[in-house]
């Protein structure tokens, strides 16, 4: 983690590796590159070339550790209930994890909070005492009066209603869970499976509200390694109950792991949370890697603790919009079971591995962003938009590779793949290939899935209540229905992935849209412009690997082949000259950012 000293503050900092719990030896002080002759001038501290590489790492290592323990989940699912009506009924109470990670870990409740924490952490380190408060603001993190670390001053002012208010809403979801299946899927032969599985999996809410809050405010403290984690703990714990309770409870046992994955969850933070609460303001340090680099801006910010910066103080309005937001993208997902529950037996499981597959590209690209949120968030605090949007463009560049290719792989190889992770036990070919169909048509809207990803973080950065993304979102959402209500029938549950992609494509350039005076303002004709590239060789790299996987009868074999044509066409085409090639991507997460100036 990487905080300049104290005003005054020269020869010595203390510092502390990415992800890592405790300081280690101070190293030497920051390299100028140019003088500074005038005290008033305001210094950026720079994260080091190496700490971004290595927070994108560590997210990604254990990201990606957690989204294949979620593949292992989903197939011990298939192969010890197959995708008939328990799994159906399962995945009904699935929805409620679904939404409650989506509201309260990756997106809703982290763009309210990871503004807030980096605001008071900045302030922190600036030596600053609590928000003197504002009686009238319900959300001011500061407490009248109060001379104490401001990060403690947020935590009490904000954690104890939070708790209250997940905990009222696990009760009532537990209370109300056969209104919410008839709610969720009123054509299910047998909803009574599916209310056990909802009163099991509504403890969430609480588990998922409170792991997601000591996710932000570590990542927020550039401690990355504990949240990244939180999706091993959580995909374990269903792993493990699956097997043991299993052939006692059946489906029953993958609801019991949810309920026992949430705390997990919170119990993989916890340590590395209080020790970041405890720690003297004097440890936290820059990188224990990379001694930071300064250089001169003459654009000063408001001074922590101004009126100027204090718009950042979680409110409201601004958990209204983010939670409002997140609440109607995960409505897709009611939308594509609402519409499927009619359809033949399994339809629904069709649908969710199909979504679990191909959404893997989507959550490796979108990490990059997680890492550097709280650096574009901390860098609008700041009043350095320039630097804002040079992180934005990056992410966003990086994003449409990673995404792109992993699209042209998913789409090539979707029936090797999926004949490789689920076909045994209950699972049949005739599933196989009914969720490689469904597969292929739904990864049509991984670049819009990806870029409402990386667009709506610029949009919550500056820790303000905005209202455009939630009416995006709602443009979406309709089309969605719209497009799935009237597809369903002439072409079934294809017409619903298809409905899917349409409708998040159309948020995600609503979006872009916007990008110009409601969010960072990025260059967004520059933006499209270097999309196009790796858009083309997408699909060429696409059409080879099809056709390379096709010649060959074994599932291992021709996903190999298929795999390798698709990343090379991918990389030789992505790297012509005239588009932005594979270097910037690459050099994306080691150039230098802003992290904090000194006064």
């Amino acid at each position: 983690m990487t905080v300049p000293p104290p005003p005054g503050g020269n020869a010595t900092t203390t510092t502390a590796g990415p992800g890592t719990d405790a300081p280690e030896p101070a190293v030497a002080g920051p390299h100028t590159d140019a003088p500074d002759p005038d005290p008033n001038a305001t210094k950026t501290t720079f994260v080091s070339q190496g700490f971004l590489a290595r927070a994108a790492f560590i997210t990604v290592l254990l990201s990606l550790a957690g989204a294949l323990l979620g593949l292992g989940r989903d197939q011990a699912l298939a192969h010890l209930f197959g995708a008939g009506s328990d799994t159906d009924a399962f995945l009904v109470a699935w929805t409620v994890p679904e939404f409650a990670a989506t509201l309260l870990i990756e997106d809703g409740l982290a763009f309210a909070l990871v503004p807030a924490f980096s605001a008071v952490v900045a302030r922190r380190a600036h030596g600053a005492t609590g928000n003197p408060g504002n009686p009238g603001d319900p959300g001011d993190p500061g407490d009248p009066g109060d001379p104490g670390d401001p990060v403690r001053a947020l935590v009490r002012r904000t954690l104890p209603r939070l708790t209250l208010a997940f905990t009222v809403v696990s009760a009532l979801l537990i209370w109300g869970a056969p209104y919410l299946v008839e709610l969720l899927a009123p054509g299910l032969p047998d909803p009574r499976l599916a209310v056990d599985c909802t009163r099991l999996t509504g403890t969430c809410v609480l588990t998922f509200g409170l792991a997601g809050y000591c996710s932000a405010a570590l990542r927020a403290h550039r401690r990355f390694v504990a949240p990244a984690a939180i999706y091993v703990a959580y995909n374990t714990a269903i792993i493990t109950a699956m097997f043991v309770f299993g052939g006692r409870w059946g489906v029953r046992a993958a609801a019991i792991g949810v309920a026992l994955g949430g705390v997990l969850m919170i119990a993989t933070q916890l340590p590395s949370l209080l020790r970041q609460w405890h720690r003297p303001q004097a440890s936290l340090g820059p990188s224990a890697m990379d001694a930071p680099h300064t250089t001169t801006n003459t654009m000063a910010p408001a001074p922590l603790g101004h009126p100027a910066t204090d718009h950042r103080a979680l409110n409201l309005a601004l958990f209204l919009t983010v939670l409002l937001f997140a609440l109607c993208r995960q409505s897709q997902v009611l939308i594509e079971r609402y519409l499927a529950s009619p359809l033949p037996a399994g339809t629904i499981s069709h649908l969710n591995y199909a979504q679990k597959v191909a959404q893997l590209p989507m959550v490796l690209a979108l990490m990059l962003c997680t890492v550097t949120f709280p650096v574009v968030s901390q860098a609008l605090a700041e009043g350095d938009t320039e630097r804002a949007r040079d992180r934005v463009e990056r992410d966003l560049a990086a994003v449409s590779y990673v995404v792109l290719l992993g699209t042209a792989a998913v789409i090539a190889c979707a029936p090797q793949l999926i004949q490789l992770l689920f076909q045994r036990g209950a699972f049949t070919a005739q599933d196989t290939a009914a969720t490689a169909a469904v597969m292929r048509v739904y990864a049509l809207g991984l670049l819009g899935h990806a870029l409402v990803g990386a667009l709506v973080r610029s949009y919550f950065s500056a820790g303000r209540p905005t209202w455009y993304p939630v009416a995006a979102m709602t443009a979406g959402i309709a089309t969605t229905a719209g497009a799935g209500a009237w597809a369903v029938g002439p072409w079934g549950v294809l017409g619903i992935a298809a409905a899917n992609a349409a409708g998040i494509s159309l948020t995600a350039l609503i979006l872009l849209y916007g990008m110009g005076k409601r969010g960072v303002p990025i260059r967004t004709r520059p933006v499209l412009a270097a999309m196009g590239k790796p858009l083309r060789a997408a699909v060429t790299a696409c059409a080879v690997g099809w056709f390379a996987a096709s010649l060959i009868g074994s599932p291992t074999l021709g996903l190999a082949a298929g795999g390798t044509a698709v990343t090379v066409v991918f990389l030789l085409l992505a790297g012509l000259p005239g588009g932005q090639g594979l270097t910037p991507t690459i050099r994306t997460v080691t150039r230098r950012l802003p992290h904090a100036r000194i006064r």
